[in-house]
């Protein structure tokens, strides 16, 4: 199942690491992925995505929470021309839930 078009973008943030330096984060929630219901492997424009069902459960519990995609290392391929066409692989790590709204 390939999200429609408008979801298949991801969440990046601008983070300073230990060292000072710039970083990126790259973060995705539920509604991004589409509302995937079931475990598998998606296509992205970034590249595949892996969900598990433990995954899908804390969506189902926190529907805005936000996942940090965590890429996979690439497979050794027979060829270059193999590694250099196939696409990233991501799966989801840690999560933040947003801040509760205060009603004043």
């Amino acid at each position: 199942m390939v999200p429609p078009e408008q979801f298949r973008r991801c969440l990046r943030l601008k983070r300073k690491t230990s060292r000072g330096d710039d970083s990126v984060v790259n973060k995705i929630t539920w509604q991004r992925a589409g509302g995937v219901t079931e475990p598998g492997r998606y296509m992205f424009t970034f590249g595949w995505l892996t969900v598990t069902s433990d995954d899908l459960r804390i969506w189902s519990q926190f529907p805005d929470a936000a996942f940090t995609l965590v890429e996979m290392p690439a497979h050794p391929a027979d060829s270059d021309e193999a590694e250099k066409a196939q696409a990233e692989e991501f799966h989801l790590g840690t999560f933040e839930l947003p801040l509760p709204r205060t009603y004043s």
